[in-house]
């Protein structure tokens, strides 16, 4: 039963705020989330009037919120955890337990310190950037033989490679280890079998890397002192302890996947390129100097994580709403990113919006929100961005290729999000007077 404003009526111990709430009528909502995908908080909110509705996912009571005041209470406010806010099949694959994602406060603060130190130290990244420049230069000769490749799946073998080498885990199976990279980013939004089976392949990578830091701890394997591998596997907690080998493998793990996802990135940045003619004859003229802004628009416009979720752990007062301990909140990170409050003409891909992750706009959060050095900011949107640079250079003036006819269509109702046909590209050559055409 629910009122004509599609408000439930009051129910006891239902604190007085969220009965104010804008409520969703359904009983559940999870097969419109299943359906509308990175839409659906959007949607739910346009449809409310209101940029916090509460719903039911799972039969579980949420509360769904976009924009950057919802982005800052996720981000900054007190009395908030991760731990507990996401699905087990998405936790699984994604971060898994143990890791820097699911711990808090000082515990969190400390591991977060060695995460800074390898991803946001310019020479490190510029390393990660040459890796994967000599990685796509080694595949372009394969592509040219081929005549026909899907960027979505060479981007994440070389990305593969690249990451390894430069976390210093050359000697693992490069192709067995794409493959099941890939499966945790692809079927991360599934469930049943499809996500068990990448379960499984997960837990497989894991106890092998889990061998090696061991063998790294007892000399058997010498990491060279500036690779993530030596930095975790030597890492020690806050009470002097190393971590746990199989935290360090989940941890190793947290590097190399999200390394791996760029390929996405890179994907649609492909995608953009192909479309936006005027931008593509500009860099390829060599002119680069707006790259970065392109990259950017990119991020904002392509569908990557559609949501991050937190759990109070006390009650808070947000916008005039109290919520009580134990809430569940949902931010939505794709619709704010296309809020045309935020970005006017959210659907026009504009590079000109000169957006930047360096500003930590609270509205511009295609990777997270907050600060990168105290709260659950990604700090890998250095990397990303510089990866993606590199991807829009290489594709543009090392080599020369076509984009034959195909579906390039993107389906916001799978997460994650893709062009449908992976993105062919057909015809490849190396463009003459490159480096590229020289080392071949």
């Amino acid at each position: 039963m629910t009122t004509d404003e599609g408000r439930r009526p009051e129910e006891p111990g239902t604190p007085a705020s969220l009965r104010e709430m804008p409520r969703d009528p359904r009983i559940d909502a999870s097969m419109a989330l299943m359906s509308e995908g990175y839409r659906f908080v959007s949607n739910l909110c346009d449809r409310m009037d209101s940029d916090a509705v509460a719903t039911r996912l799972r039969l579980r009571e949420v509360v769904c919120l976009r924009g950057s005041a919802a982005a800052r209470l996720l981000y900054g406010a007190e009395g908030l955890t991760r731990v507990g806010a996401m699905p087990s099949t998405v936790l699984h694959l994604l971060q898994d337990k143990g890791s820097v994602q699911q711990l808090e406060g000082p515990a969190h603060r400390h591991r977060k310190a060695l995460f800074l130190s390898i991803c946001m130290d310019p020479a490190r990244v510029e390393a990660l950037v040459s890796e994967m420049r000599l990685a796509w230069r080694e595949r372009l000769p394969a592509w040219e033989a081929e005549g026909r490749i899907v960027l979505q799946q060479e981007a994440a073998r070389l990305l593969t490679r690249a990451g390894c080498r430069w976390a210093g885990v050359a000697h693992q199976p490069e192709a067995q280890l794409a493959d099941e990279i890939f499966d945790m980013i692809d079927k991360a939004g599934s469930v049943g079998p499809r996500n068990w089976l990448a379960q499984m392949r997960r837990a497989g990578t894991e106890k092998r890397l889990r061998t090696l830091v061991e063998e790294v701890r007892a000399g058997e394997v010498v990491p060279e002192a500036a690779t993530a591998l030596h930095a975790i596997a030597f890492h020690r907690e806050e009470d002097g302890t190393l971590l746990d080998p199989s935290v360090a493998a989940v941890e190793l793990l947290n590097l190399l996947r999200p390394i791996v996802a760029v390929g996405r990135y890179i994907t649609f940045a492909a995608l953009a390129l192909h479309r936006e003619t005027t931008w593509r004859e500009l860099f390829r003229s060599g002119n680069l100097e707006l790259a970065g802004d392109f990259a950017e628009e990119v991020r904002r416009a392509s569908p990557f994580f559609p949501f991050t979720a937190a759990v109070t752990t006390r009650p808070i007062t947000w916008e005039g709403y109290d919520f009580p301990e134990g809430q569940w909140l949902l931010l939505d990170l794709y619709g704010t990113t296309h809020d045309p409050r935020h970005f006017p003409e959210p659907t026009r891909f504009r590079a000109e919006r000169m957006l930047s992750w360096t500003g930590q706009d609270e509205a511009f959060i295609p990777q997270g929100a907050g600060d990168v050095a105290r709260t659950h900011r990604c700090p890998g949107e250095m990397i990303t961005v510089e990866l993606m640079k590199e991807a829009i250079r290489l594709l543009c003036c090392e080599m020369d290729y076509e984009v034959p006819a195909q579906d390039l269509g993107v389906r916001l109702n799978r997460m994650p999000a893709q062009p449908r046909s992976g993105m062919i590209l057909s015809a490849i050559s190396r463009r003459a007077g490159t480096e590229a055409s020289r080392n071949g």
